[in-house]
């Protein structure tokens, strides 16, 4: 059998405890051996035969450690990246990939210098309701689209003391949920050829953006990426509508609920999702589909193959690179009012277009 893929987190917040740790622990092929946190104690109680640092550049130094994760806050990824793509490691940096695309552009340069591996975790390609969405579309049900919807509505009435809802670099939903959603649209239909948005902070006392409205204009196709901290209920997770029919996705993936549960990845009922596809048909008839099951590790299998050479990289840096400028141009079009052109250069788009090549 071949040696597993040894790897090396950094960070021990929600996103490495909820998503990163157990996801690799859970990969056939892959070996989670170290974890850099500043909370040793909580490690231990999880996964009692890691070994922990309290500095992640000293777990770098790990010559046994192949890749390493960084599941840290926004500002802190780029910084910590470089360090690991100098120290000869294969990275997987959380979403976002960077704070902006200079530092993600100069990350993907020095990947491509050291013929490292780098990647982004979107794993919210494989959602029960995006895999549901994207059947119904690539399966010709819904014929030509022409409108697509996605939202990520919670509610949350209190600005909890954390990074993400403070005034910092990279907080706020739009640099939180919206990744989601763009690397989702870009998976579907590539690049849009203008975005235009709106930002608000809606809770008293919000200090980060919690409602942003984005639409992106394709020639033929609208898409509308919605979020905010403020939705008790109603709103459907997908709206899809096209010249054959239409699609509805209420409910949403259940994977990071049932992770937070005490669910172990790959445990009977992962990833399974009880709320129907509703599909309406031109003559206003609804029918319900099952929900394909969602599966997260499927994204580090996938980082797992490419290492070993079996298979391409699902999200090379070029494509979150692209949703760094879907972003971008966000944050630009709601700071001028105006609709703005992706912000890629014309070698960028075409590296892009390759990148989603069969």
């Amino acid at each position: 059998m071949p040696e597993a893929l040894s790897v090396g987190l950094i960070g021990y917040g929600f996103a490495g405890k909820t998503f990163h740790a157990p996801l690799i622990a859970a990969v056939p092929g892959m070996a989670l051996r170290a974890i850099a946190s500043s909370d040793a104690a909580k490690v231990r109680n999880d996964f009692p035969d890691v070994r922990t640092f309290a500095d992640p550049k000293a777990m770098m130094t790990e010559s046994d450690i192949a890749l390493i994760v960084i599941a840290t806050p926004n500002d802190s990824h780029a910084p910590l990246a470089r360090a690991a793509l100098n120290a000869g490691k294969h990275v997987v940096i959380d979403k976002p990939f960077t704070i902006d695309m200079k530092e993600a552009r100069d990350l993907m340069r020095l990947a491509e210098r050291k013929g490292l591996l780098l990647s982004v975790f979107h794993n919210r390609r494989w959602d029960s309701d995006f895999l549901g969405a994207r059947f119904g579309i690539e399966s010709g049900l819904l014929g030509r689209v022409t409108h697509f919807e996605s939202h990520i509505d919670r509610f949350r009435l209190d600005v909890r003391n954390r990074w993400r809802e403070q005034a910092v670099p990279g907080s706020g939903v739009w640099y939180d949920l919206s990744p989601h959603m763009i690397d989702q649209v870009l998976t579907l239909f590539g690049l849009p050829d203008s975005i235009e948005a709106n930002f608000a902070f809606e809770r008293p006392g919000a200090k980060a953006v919690d409602w942003a409205h984005a639409v992106l204009t394709y020639p033929h196709l609208r898409v509308i990426l919605h979020a905010s901290m403020l939705v008790a209920g109603g709103s459907a997770k997908f709206l899809v509508h096209g010249d054959k029919g239409s699609l509805v996705k209420r409910g949403i993936d259940q994977q990071e609920a049932q992770a937070l549960n005490g669910m172990k990845p790959g445990a009977h009922g992962w990833g399974e999702d009880p709320d129907p596809l509703l599909i309406w048909d031109v003559q206003g008839h609804c029918r319900e589909m099952p929900t394909p099951p969602g599966d997260h590790r499927l994204y580090y299998a996938n980082i797992r193959d490419a290492l070993a050479g079996t298979m391409p990289n699902q999200v090379p840096a070029i494509q979150a690179l692209a949703v760094m400028a879907v972003l971008e141009g966000g944050i630009e079009a709601a700071g001028s009012g105006k609709r703005i052109a992706v912000p890629l250069t014309a070698e960028e788009q075409a590296a892009y277009q390759a990148s989603r090549a069969p």
